[in-house]
């Protein structure tokens, strides 16, 4: 039995590339069905869950994490930044990049799946620290994102301050890493078909086809 509808849960992190990436794809293969009526729900994963406020600088913390010569790193870049170019993102990756928490930034995910705008802010989150190279981890920052996207400033900065969210995140994160998920992005189909890291949308389109067309 056909179906025209699909529900998307994504587990990604706002520090993650390969998530804009992913979900960069996911939006072409989603183009080629023009009736799907599909429900997209984001879900938080935190790569730095222990990061510091003050951040780390990014050369030195993909050294620290993966090993990676600063030449390895900066090809990982460069490969990025044309992967990105390609999908219509900007990641403007420099010397002085770094890395932060984003506990607050999925605080504010949270609540502003309440509002439906979800998705909305967390493509501003996406452009405000891989292409204006901004602090997630800034209350007056995601205040600034927040508004940009058509949610209240004032409402924003009490959730931000008074953290009503924050157990509901860690819970969540825990539920999904309960669940098996050690790396981001991780994509789930219908509650049923998982595919991890950033696939091509050709690979995405022909499971999107079997879970359409197929019987459930």
């Amino acid at each position: 039995m056909a179906t025209n509808q699909l529900q998307i849960d994504i587990i990604s992190d706002v520090m993650c590339p390969w998530c804009i990436v992913g979900y960069r794809r996911l939006e072409q293969a989603l183009s080629q069905f023009n009736d799907l009526e599909v429900k997209i729900q984001w879900h938080p994963f935190e790569l730095n869950p222990t990061m510091g406020p003050e951040g780390q600088h990014l050369g030195e913390h993909i050294a620290e994490k993966y090993g990676s010569t600063p030449e390895q790193s900066a090809q990982n870049r460069q490969r990025l930044t044309q992967m990105g170019a390609d999908l219509g993102f900007e990641f403007n990756f420099s010397d002085s990049s770094r890395i932060y928490n984003t506990l607050l930034a999925h605080q504010l995910l949270y609540w502003a799946a309440e509002s439906g705008k979800q998705t909305e802010l967390k493509l501003a989150l996406f452009s405000s620290y891989f292409t204006q190279q901004q602090n997630p981890d800034d209350i007056e920052v995601l205040i600034n994102i927040a508004t940009q996207v058509g949610l209240d400033a004032d409402e924003a900065r009490v959730v931000l301050s008074d953290k009503r969210y924050e157990k509901a995140v860690k819970e969540a994160e825990q539920l999904w890493i309960s669940r098996g998920i050690q790396a981001v992005p991780a994509i789930v189909f219908n509650q049923q078909y998982l595919v991890s890291g950033a696939q091509e949308p050709a690979t995405i389109a022909e499971l999107i086809t079997k879970l359409t067309t197929e019987e459930a």
